[in-house]
């Protein structure tokens, strides 16, 4: 099969596809080898974590999501309502491979920072609430007084912002703990 056939047949298919290739393929690895090889996967540290789930809402911390693509992943795995946290303060970053994605998944988007115009011009018209929170306290309040039921409140910058990864995640579980 060419890749391009497989590509027209469609993502659903395309991704049973490749778990089949490999599920054959673990079936002939030996089993230490196997066990040796998941052993060695870590966790990634604030990639899609789970940090708490209050009234009804789940808070996902994807603080690492630092570029639109790895936030397009991360969206893309979201399967209820998404209320999405990103930094507002951006230049140069291009949002538009999220925009189709936003559109069916994301029904408010928190920007938080300084100047969020960049993502209230992008997103316009995709997502129908879009609203500024001057840090991550008041958008994580935003977020659960939504009024948006069966939710998933989702941290995920989509840009760099000077701040590291590790504090932002530290701080944004920090204050869904204090909700």
């Amino acid at each position: 099969m060419t890749l391009e056939l497989l590509a027209k047949q469609g993502r659903e298919k395309i991704h049973t596809t490749l778990a089949g290739i490999d599920t054959a393929k673990l079936k002939k690895m030996r089993d230490d080898a196997m066990r040796r090889s998941f052993g060695s996967f870590d966790e990634i540290k604030y990639k899609l974590e789970f940090v708490a789930r209050i009234n009804g809402m789940e808070f996902i911390n994807d603080a690492a999501s630092r570029t639109p693509n790895a936030t397009w992943y991360s969206l893309d795995t979201m399967e209820k309502p998404v209320i999405w946290i990103a930094n507002g303060d951006v230049n140069d970053v291009n949002f538009d491979t999220i925009k189709p994605l936003a559109l069916r998944k994301v029904r408010m988007l928190i920007c938080v920072g300084d100047d969020s115009s960049r993502l209230h011009d992008t997103f316009a018209g995709s997502v129908p609430v879009i609203v500024d929170a001057r840090n991550l306290a008041v958008a994580l309040d935003k977020a659960l007084y939504s009024g948006i039921e069966n939710a998933v409140t989702i941290f995920s910058p989509a840009c760099e912002n000077g701040v590291p990864v590790s504090e932002q995640g530290e701080e944004f579980k920090y204050f869904v703990n204090e909700l």
